[in-house]
């Protein structure tokens, strides 16, 4: 009965919130530039589309085409473009769209009395892209198609296909081929291009490759990728669109519709971009908002699978020789937000790679010849580095591997993986704890700090008589608070994990005395969290990092339930840094006010992300564009949601709606993850919790929290209880 109960309700929600979403990002006219394009992506093959009707682009990028070595940082670079010229004339009744649901992007348009119509995905079964172009009369598609690259490759066509040749300048061997398929009519070669004539319809097939190993025992090299691409090519070009289609949305749905949100009602008949425009002169979409979320998850599906790399500063899309920031991996906040949302919105399958290269810069940091990131024990990286962990020789950052195995931690809690925990996370996490034991040192009051850190990206130096922060200054000072609570982080993070295994118990308990001795978080003279273990903060200082409050978010060192007096200094600290700031910033401060359980603060970052943040295609802009911002405001929507990263008496606390804003009234949110191997559904009405299902994989106690009513719950393995 109360199953029952619970499917009657949540079917009622959707009529009260809502019917399902829609989740489409659509336009009524081509992109005319490369931020109004659109992306598809497989994980390591990404595109973006322009969806021109006579002229059509495809910029496109493989995860691995970088310059750049484990001494040299380089940069990630594009792979080339596909350009289609079609003989259509005048168009009207165009859309161009690209839905979340099935990861498939579209274009239709009528020229005369005929109406063409397009699908383009990227396949992770396949590892190819599909580009299909179709019409409602025979022998309408007559064009040139041809293939373009900007490092110098030999390009050549011969009957159906053109390829794309080349190698950079570090070695790197790399390889397109491009399959013209066509019904009806004829295609020939001709100056290295593909001519079409009168067929009823196209498909394109693009596979790509290069010779980069993602192994460093393999000094990151294997063979050239022709043999590769070629037999990706011909297994595709058995299958019918529809056999290739069918596969990429099975394989992609099981994946992204695992969760799902409602925040009430949109106008989605109007173009995304005129949505955009209304939000940001400050009118309701919470849809809109909703979309965005669901967009971040799209995105990392698209630029993060098993078997490849991380997903980069900007995911997989580039179409820049000389990027921002390299387009690299920088790890005093942008990898580590990258990957905020992937636990708690299911997306376990995004997250090998940032695993796998973990261990792989574990490696080259600890062969380096480079003094500056040697260590006795353990090992500790530069501030930015490519995917061979080759650094951009601006800074090194000894927390940032404490910070990155924090991930490690963060997959057990969710999933109570303890042959992961075991074979992975555990001995990861105890190198980087070996590393601290003996970089620590006393201060004159006894507790244990960091000899020489830094808070990204500024530092206090003095002129004459006063203290100047100044921006990208990289003084070394002690017992910096962001150091201090990565490290507090990493300690409590090992005692726990070893308390779970049953192991070390001696270490442990050295661990565990050495985090209760470290200097923590201080309150200064202005009510702040100190940002420097010398009370030297500026209150006029509005800087991007708010590194000091790493121990609110994604650290669990401060929280209103725990520490209610930091809480309240990390109050003042953001009040003092402002809510204007750079893309990425905001969506951090999204995370800082849901853990501080101000829902309308919270939303208020929402909407100033969307006035100055947000793009056309919807992506985030620091200013230039980079993908932190999408996802790691997809992770303060989740916060703002269902918070899971305290415990209390040997129990998961399980916040539910911690910071709904009044924004939200009524909504539903289905398949969020919470740490304990709990999946949360939860519906909404005038602000108030209607009902929530609790399903449990693991038989974990926990405690729920909604407002002030507390429970204390046991559920078996794979069993569900129900708030009502």
């Amino acid at each position: 009965m109360r199953r029952n109960f619970a499917v009657l309700f949540f079917a009622l929600a959707r009529i009260l919130t809502g019917q399902a979403q829609d989740l489409s990002l659509w336009y009524a006219k081509p992109a005319m530039n490369w931020l109004e394009a659109l992306p598809i992506g497989n994980g390591s093959l990404g595109g973006m589309i322009f969806g021109g009707t006579a002229n059509e682009r495809v910029q496109f990028n493989e995860q691995t085409l970088w310059l750049g070595s484990e001494t040299e940082m380089g940069s990630y670079q594009p792979f080339g473009d596909v350009f289609i010229s079609w003989s259509h004339s005048t168009t009207t009744e165009y859309r161009r769209e690209l839905d979340l649901r099935d990861a498939i992007q579209r274009v239709s348009y009528r020229d005369g009395d005929v109406i063409f119509q397009r699908e383009a995905f990227s396949s992770f079964p396949d590892q190819v892209m599909v580009y299909r172009f179709t019409a409602d009369k025979r022998g309408k598609y007559s064009g040139t198609i041809r293939l373009a690259d900007v490092h110098q490759a030999r390009i050549t066509a011969t009957e159906n296909k053109i390829t794309s040749v080349g190698t950079l300048t570090n070695g790197l061997d790399y390889e397109a081929q491009l399959l013209v398929l066509h019904e009806g009519g004829a295609v020939t070669a001709k100056n290295n291009s593909i001519v079409v004539s009168n067929a009823d319809n196209v498909t394109l097939l693009l596979a790509a490759g290069t010779s980069f190993a993602n192994d460093p025992l393999k000094n990151w090299r294997r063979e050239h990728p022709h043999e590769r691409v070629t037999q990706r090519l011909a297994a595709a070009e058995k299958k019918s669109f529809a056999e290739l289609c069918a596969a990429h949305v099975a394989d992609y749905q099981k994946i992204f519709s695992r969760v799902s949100l409602n925040l009430g009602t949109g106008k989605n008949d109007l173009p995304t971009d005129v949505r955009l425009e209304a939000r940001k002169a400050g009118k309701a979409d919470p849809a809109l908002e909703a979309l965005l979320f669901q967009y971040g998850r799209y995105l990392l599906i698209s630029s993060s699978r098993t078997g490849g790399l991380p997903a980069n500063l900007q995911g997989i899309w580039n179409q820049d020789v000389k990027p921002a920031w390299y387009s690299g991996y920088t790890t005093d906040i942008n990898i580590e937000m990258n990957y905020w949302l992937a636990e708690p919105t299911a997306l376990a399958e995004c997250l090998p790679p940032l695993f796998d290269w973990l261990h792989n810069i574990a490696i080259t940091s600890k062969r380096t010849a480079d003094p500056r990131i040697t260590a006795q024990r353990g090992w500790f990286n530069y501030s930015t580095m490519n995917p061979m962990g080759g650094g951009s020789k601006w800074g090194v950052h000894k927390p940032g591997s404490a910070w990155l195995v924090q991930h490690l931690w963060e997959h057990f809690a969710f999933t109570g993986d303890t042959h992961f925990l075991r074979a992975v996370a555990y001995p990861a996490m105890k190198e980087i704890v070996e590393f601290w034991e003996t970089e620590l040192v006393t201060n004159a009051n006894g507790k244990l700090i960091s000899p020489g850190g830094w808070s990204p990206e500024h530092g206090p130096l003095k002129q004459g008589d006063k203290i100047v922060i100044k921006e990208g200054d990289r003084t070394l000072h002690p017992g910096v608070s962001y150091d201090q609570e990565i490290v507090w982080d990493l300690f409590n993070n090992f005692a726990e994990a070893s308390q779970v295994l049953g192991a070390d118990a001696e270490d442990r308990a050295k661990v565990t005395s050495i985090r209760d001795r470290l200097l923590g978080p201080k309150i200064g003279r202005w009510g702040q969290i100190q940002e420097w273990m010398e009370d030297v903060d500026d209150p006029n200082d509005h800087h991007r990092h708010t590194s000091h409050l790493f121990a609110l978010h994604p650290g669990r060192q401060i929280s209103p339930l725990t520490t209610p007096g930091l809480a309240a200094a990390a109050k003042v600290t953001l009040n003092a840094r402002g809510d204007t700031s750079t893309g990425w910033s905001k969506a951090w401060k999204i995370n800082f006010w849901a853990r501080l359980g101000d829902g309308e603060r919270a939303h208020k970052l929402i909407g100033e992300l969307f006035k100055v943040s947000i793009l056309d295609n919807l992506f985030d802009t620091h200013p230039p564009f980079q993908m932190d911002g999408n996802w790691g405001y997809t992770s303060g929507v989740t916060e703002m949601l269902l918070q899971s990263h305290l415990r209390q008496d040997g129990q998961q606390v399980l916040q539910l709606l911690p910071a709904l804003p009044f924004a939200w009234p009524d909504g539903e949110v289905t398949g969020l993850r919470a740490r304990g191997g709990f999946v949360v559904d939860m519906a909404w009405k005038n602000g108030k919790l209607v009902t929530a299902k609790i399903h449990s994989f693991n038989r974990n106690r926990c405690r729920v929290l909604y407002g002030s009513e507390v429970r204390d719950l046991k559920i078996n393995a794979n069993e569900d209880w129900f708030w009502k």
